[in-house]
């Protein structure tokens, strides 16, 4: 899944893809370099950001999405507003990948309005602009495992066909190093859940402390990353660099290690 960020603020890319033109370029660039799914979004999610307004959101990602989705793979929006939910499917989008799990007031019901999308639950302690001022678990599998099952129940509940939804645990989403380390090792439990599980850690903060690299230089602890999290059951990956990723993985499969 290769991320593209329509946003002036986002961590690693802010502002890089922030013209249509260029989020647009970034999506043919992609695809050529063998991305399977394309994930579009307004909305900068890093530690400390503040939503935009809706109608910032829906100009910023409405554009790229109606060309997205001329070019042969699957097109995610990451948002959690229901207005760019709905606006997003009737432009064609295929999946909605939303780090609130869809627990804004209107989000669950239009997504399950929708006959077929998919859909990707994340957990996240809290709220972008607060999430890292100290997160705290007493058992931090037990409670993403807890919190993804409910969404997931929730979910179901609302009409949404269980084939269509992914779980996402969320890491550098309300949680400290130790915390996205300790769920990271553990990460295989969460099949348990019996949902494919979407893993986002390209760039990330805690890359950035294990490594001591800045967000531009985090690309092979990216590539490693992702490596490691389809061993432990990953069905999707979300990256930056996708023309890196797909060659690591290439190899791996090469060398018997995975599965196309």
């Amino acid at each position: 899944m290769g991320i593209v960020n329509t946003t002036p603020d986002s961590f690693s890319d802010g502002g890089l893809h922030f013209s249509a033109r260029s989020a647009i370029e970034a999506c043919d660039r992609m695809v050529a370099e063998g991305v399977d799914i394309l994930d579009i979004g307004g909305e900068s999610t890093r530690p400390g950001s503040l939503p935009p307004a809706v109608e910032d959101e829906l100009a910023r990602v409405l554009p790229v999405v109606r060309h997205a989705v001329t070019l042969g793979v699957p097109v995610s929006v990451d948002t959690s507003r229901p207005e760019v939910i709905s606006a997003a499917l009737e432009a064609g989008a295929d999946i909605i990948n939303d780090v609130r799990a869809l627990q804004w007031p209107g989000a669950l019901q239009a997504v399950s309005a929708h006959a077929s999308c998919g859909v990707c639950l994340m957990h996240m302690q809290g709220q972008p602009d607060t999430m890292q001022v100290a997160p705290a678990y007493a058992d931090v599998l037990g409670e993403v495992q807890h919190f993804l099952a409910a969404q997931l129940a929730r979910a179901a509940a609302a009409g949404i066909a269980l084939e269509r939804i992914t779980l996402d645990p969320g890491y550098g989403f309300g949680k400290s190093l130790d915390h996205n380390l300790t769920l990271f090792s553990a990460q295989a439990q969460l099949q348990s859940l019996g949902r494919p599980l979407l893993v986002g850690w390209s760039r990330k903060g805690a890359l950035g402390q294990v490594t001591g690299r800045p967000a531009g230089e985090r690309m092979v602890a990216s590539v490693a990353a992702a490596l490691a999290a389809i061993q432990l059951g990953a069905r999707i990956v979300r990256v930056h660099d996708v023309a890196a990723t797909v060659d690591a993985v290439k190899v791996w499969q090469a060398a018997g290690l995975g599965q196309a």
